[in-house]
């Protein structure tokens, strides 16, 4: 098995559960990876036998810039792209940060992880 992971991507987006989250916007840290079997052989030195972690990224961006009341629905939505890119996936490890959430005190992050 293989794992191929995108660690530390952060976007600024609108997600939030309260209207003025969804006005103002956060940023917010994701991590993902992909574990899988190779469809061929690595010395062949072609990407199409692996899963593309600049694919990954931008599937991630495509989802950030769809506000989301929760980010459980955003790391779901990223997840579920990602198996039908790449259904050979076995599986698919999606976590979102949200940092300096909006609480009675400082939090520098809170999170949320979804597997598949």
């Amino acid at each position: 098995m293989i794992t191929v992971a995108l660690h530390g991507a952060e976007f600024f987006a609108y997600h939030g559960f309260y209207p003025e989250e969804q006005v103002l916007g956060n940023r917010f840290i994701i991590d993902i990876e992909v574990t899988f079997s190779p469809k061929g052989n690595f010395k062949e030195d072609n990407i199409q036998n692996t899963v593309d972690y600049e694919k990954l990224h931008k599937i991630a961006a495509a989802k950030m810039k769809q506000t989301k009341k929760l980010i459980e629905t955003v790391a779901q939505s990223i997840a579920d792209k990602i198996k039908e890119k790449y259904p050979f996936a076995a599986s698919i490890k999606v976590s979102i940060k949200k940092c300096n959430p909006p609480m009675n005190g400082r939090v520098a992050y809170s999170s949320i992880v979804i597997t598949l």
